[in-house]
C-alpha cells in the first residue's frame, strides 16, 4: 500500500505534463517505478484508501490464463474490464479484422496460449512456463510475454502489463513483470494484484515456495481529470494494514485453472477500506 502511494505523490511531486494522443488528454507522466510485492509473506497488495474491486483483477487474470479474446468471456468470469476496449474504441470498431460485438481480437492471453508461429502453428508459452517448472527446471528464458508487435492491428489494444519471467532458485519461484504503461489510480492497483496472484498461482501449482514478485513500470502517469481526486482526496486518507489472499489448495494444476476455477476459490482476508472513489476511465 506504501509503495502505491509513494508512486502517487512521486508523480504528482516530479512528473510531466504529457499529451496523449490516443484519449486526447494530457498526464502527468513519471519514467521508470519499481515495486515489489513479498509473495512469501502473503502481504496481499491491495488498496485500502478507497475500495478495491480485487475480484474484477484476479478473474482478469484468470481470463488471460485461458486465453480468453472476448469480452463477454471475461464478464462471464465476473469483471467488465475489457468491455469499453473491445465495444468503445473507434479505431478497434473500424478495423475489418474485428468479429462483432464483445470481440478483442489477438491480445494478451491470445498471445500467452497462442502466439503464432511462421508455419501457422501455435506455441503456448505458458504451457512451456508450467511444465519446465514442474520439473524443476529453469532455462533462464521462462517468459510469459503478451507483446507481438507483428499483431498490434489484430487486436483492440496493446498490453500495458507486457511480459512475466519467472525465476526458480532452489525451490522458491520468484517473478519480474514489466509494464510499459500504467494509469495510476484505475490501473496499477489491477495490475498489483495480477502480480502478485499469478506468482501464488504459478508456485502453487507447480510446487514450489513463492518468493518476491518485482513490478517493473516504464511510463506511470495520472490524467489531468484524475489528479484533483488523488491529490486532494486518495493521498490525503489514512491506509489500513495490509490483508491476505487466500487460494484453494485444490487448485493444483494448469488444467484446473483453465476449467473450474472461479471467484469463489479466492478469499481476501482482513480488507479494511475507505469509500469508493469514481475516478475517470480513459478509452
Amino acid at each position: 500500500m506504501k509503495q502505491y502511494l509513494d508512486l502517487a505523490q512521486r508523480i504528482i511531486d516530479e512528473g510531466a505534463w504529457i499529451a496523449n494522443s490516443r484519449t486526447g488528454k494530457r498526464c502527468l507522466t513519471l519514467i521508470n517505478a519499481d515495486l515489489t510485492y513479498d509473495v512469501a509473506g502473503n502481504k496481499f497488495p491491495i488498496i485500502t484508501t478507497r475500495k478495491s474491486y480485487w475480484k474484477a483483477a484476479i478473474a482478469e487474470l484468470l481470463g488471460y490464463i485461458r486465453g480468453y479474446d472476448n469480452a463477454a468471456q471475461f464478464r462471464a468470469l465476473g469483471t467488465k474490464t475489457w468491455d469499453a476496449n473491445a465495444n468503445e474504441n473507434t479505431v478497434w470498431l473500424a478495423n475489418p479484422v474485428r468479429k462483432g460485438a464483445d470481440d478483442m481480437g489477438r491480445v494478451y492471453g491470445v498471445q500467452g496460449r497462442a502466439w503464432l508461429k511462421p508455419n501457422g502453428g501455435t506455441f503456448d508459452q505458458l504451457q512451456k512456463i508450467v511444465d519446465d517448472l514442474s520439473k524443476g527446471v529453469d532455462d533462464r528464458g521462462e517468459i510469459l510475454s503478451f507483446y507481438n508487435p507483428g499483431e498490434f492491428d489484430l487486436g483492440c489494444l496493446r498490453p500495458c502489463m507486457h511480459t512475466h519471467t519467472f525465476s526458480l532458485l532452489n525451490n522458491t519461484l520468484y517473478l519480474t513483470s514489466y509494464q510499459r504503461s500504467c494509469d495510476v489510480p484505475l490501473g496499477l492497483n489491477f495490475n498489483q494484484i495480477q502480480v502478485f496472484t499469478l506468482l501464488a498461482l504459478m508456485a502453487q501449482i507447480t510446487g514450489h515456495k513463492p518468493g518476491l514478485a518485482y513490478h517493473k513500470i516504464v511510463n506511470a502517469h495520472i490524467y489531468e481529470d484524475q489528479l484533483p481526486l488523488m491529490r486532494d482526496v486518495q493521498l490525503r486518507r489514512e491506509p489500513f494494514g495490509s490483508p491476505s489472499l487466500i487460494i484453494n489448495p485444490d487448485i493444483k494444476s494448469l488444467k484446473d485453472l483453465e476449467t473450474w476455477v472461479t471467484m469463489d476459490d479466492f478469499e481476501v482476508q482482513g480488507y479494511q477500506h475507505h469509500d469508493p472513489i469514481q475516478y475517470p476511465f480513459s478509452v
